[in-house]
């Protein structure tokens, strides 16, 4: 059911379908079909960001069927973006889907602030800093992806097996277990070497948080079928399908 969000300060007004939004200081937006009521001061409190560009002009506003301004975006979240528009209130709840939407709109001083919070600090500057420093981290974690579904067929469960070298001594200490492997056509997905001191099980478990985040179900174990002087390197992902 579609709700009309009246939010204090808001007056009630009739649809704006005759009128450019320079015309009138009250608007009526449809946000991805959530209702608002604002102004057009609120809404261009910030003169860099898109949404002043957008009401900055008849051209670039886009109506509804109720002459409502219509805007494609998820509108569960535009509530807390109006908000802070409005009082420079910032969020307390949602705080990843408000930032994204932030950055979308590009409202940069709520940027600033979400960047601040625990989350966002976490996820974007500790935990995104930590995984550049892994070379093709992104590469190497789709090829985990692709080769987990390729060996799902009538299976319950597959694995990937992933292989975890530090430094160059490392790497050359796997070099015969990987041409074995790969001669057995037994597929390893391999990270690294890389020049950071990195925890391997903080590489471990941002590798289980970012599978889990595509909506897999996968855990991952240290049994590694290979000889003791190199099982140390290598780790087992089971994605679990039913």
């Amino acid at each position: 059911m579609k709700m009309n969000h009246e939010l204090p300060g808001d007056g009630t007004v009739g649809h704006s379908a005759s009128c450019a939004p320079q015309e009138s200081p009250v608007v009526e937006l449809n946000v991805g079909g959530e209702f608002y009521t604002t102004t057009l001061g609120t809404l261009r409190k910030f003169p860099g960001s898109k949404l002043a560009e957008m009401f900055s002009s008849p051209a670039k506003a886009c109506l509804d069927a109720e002459g409502r301004f219509f805007i494609d975006r998820c509108g569960t979240y535009f509530g807390p973006i109006l908000e802070y528009l409005r009082s420079g209130q910032l969020p307390t709840q949602h705080i990843p889907e408000v930032y994204r939407e932030a950055q979308h709109y590009e409202i940069k001083p709520l940027i600033k602030h979400l960047e601040d919070t625990p989350q966002i600090f976490g996820e974007q500057v500790a935990r995104k800093q930590f995984l550049l420093q892994v070379p093709g981290y992104s590469e190497n974690l789709e090829l985990m992806v692709r080769l987990a579904r390729a060996e799902a067929v009538a299976a319950r469960c597959s694995r990937v097996l992933v292989c975890l070298v530090r430094n160059e001594k490392e790497d050359a200490n796997c070099a015969d277990a990987l041409r074995s492997l790969e001669a057995n056509k037994r597929s390893v997905v391999k990270f690294g070497p890389w020049k950071a001191a990195l925890d391997i099980s903080d590489l471990l478990d941002c590798l289980n948080m970012d599978i889990k985040a595509q909506g897999y179900q996968v855990c991952y174990s240290h049994n590694s079928p290979l000889p003791a002087k190199v099982s140390d390197y290598f780790y087992t992902f089971s994605f679990s399908w039913w």
